[in-house]
């Protein structure tokens, strides 16, 4: 399977030893985040320096990886500690598309960010405004979901179902759905071959910004009932880009939500679990300090895992730190 020759061989070597090595009180631990130089490696890497700091001579390593590889990868205990957007992580735990399987063994150990918005992008001149008016048109727009088995697809895929358009009939109207990464889908934005790119992402979002700079764009507007409609669905919540909080934006964008958290799996020990929560805690301020998606986080709000039941683990950690009764 694609996903399991992603693993680097080492992390499988390390299993057995993941729980908390009592006489040295160090951990071996891995952590399944995002691509090289982006928010959730700065954030993932910040939280293994946290560990060290705590339990010195810890074997912490970070690897890339997806939403919803890295939900499998903590499933198939191939890794310790997962980041993925807790939408994702549901649908797992319950056996929905992307998975092919049910992984109730999936459990909660952070919250990381709960403003990471559905940000839909529609350039100047494309033959709709909103979502609403795609299917009233019927009209064969372009449109990028980023890649599957991330949340930016499975949020946009959703959006667009709730308004009447999902991506099979925009295709027999004449439209096109791209899979592609986000700077893929930027560079077909600024050569015209799309109309439309989406993204989920804390805001204003700096990665939004530098984007779209020097392009005639706007957002695409949508109405409450379809936010509504998307978090029955989702399992996200309501959220509202203030407006100005982007250049091309003058009023606010009412949109949903996601929640990005780390995950562990039931099967590792409450002690390693209770260990990692316990270094977050201790140095939130510089795990904080990682990247600017976690500037409004604060501390009262870790054991908010958006649904994701709490490892036994990180329920003592937060007890214990007067975070949860």
């Amino acid at each position: 399977m694609t996903l399991g020759r992603r693993t680097l061989l080492g992390t499988a070597a390390a299993l057995p030893a993941f729980g908390l090595a009592h006489a040295q009180e160090a951990l071996r631990l891995t952590l399944a985040g995002g691509s090289v130089g982006g928010a959730w490696s700065a954030i993932g890497n910040a939280i293994g320096e946290a560990i060290r700091r705590e339990h010195p001579g810890t074997a912490f390593s970070y690897e890339p990886g997806r939403d919803a590889a890295n939900v499998t990868l903590v499933s198939q205990g191939r890794v310790q500690l997962g980041i993925a957007h807790a939408q994702i992580a549901l649908r797992a735990i319950k056996g929905e598309a992307p998975f092919d399987r049910a992984m109730p063994d999936i459990r909660g150990v952070s919250l990381i960010d709960s403003e990471a918005a559905w940000q839909p992008i529609v350039r100047a001149g494309a033959p709709v405004s909103t979502l609403e008016e795609i299917a009233q048109k019927r009209a064969p727009v372009r449109v990028t979901a980023n890649l599957r088995g991330t949340m930016m697809a499975l949020a946009t895929e959703e959006a667009f179902a709730a308004a009447g358009a999902p991506f099979p009939q925009i295709e027999r109207w004449g439209g096109r759905v791209h899979y592609v990464a986000w700077n893929d889908a930027l560079e077909m934005l600024k050569n015209n071959q799309v109309d439309i790119i989406t993204n989920v992402v804390d805001f204003p979002s700096r990665q939004v910004l530098n984007a779209v700079r020097g392009l005639d764009v706007k957002f695409l507007g949508f109405g409450p009932d379809l936010v509504e409609k998307v978090n029955a669905r989702l399992g996200s919540t309501p959220i509202t880009i203030p407006a100005n909080a982007y250049p091309f934006q003058p009023e606010a964008l009412h949109t949903f939500r996601a929640h990005v958290v780390l995950l562990t799996s039931a099967a590792v020990p409450a002690d390693t679990v209770e260990a990692v929560v316990n270094a977050i805690i201790k140095h939130f301020e510089a795990v904080k300090r990682s990247h600017a998606t976690m500037a409004r986080l604060e501390v009262r709000a870790l054991p908010d895992t958006g649904g994701v039941a709490l490892h036994e683990g990180a329920q003592r950690a937060y007890r214990a730190a007067g975070l949860m009764s």
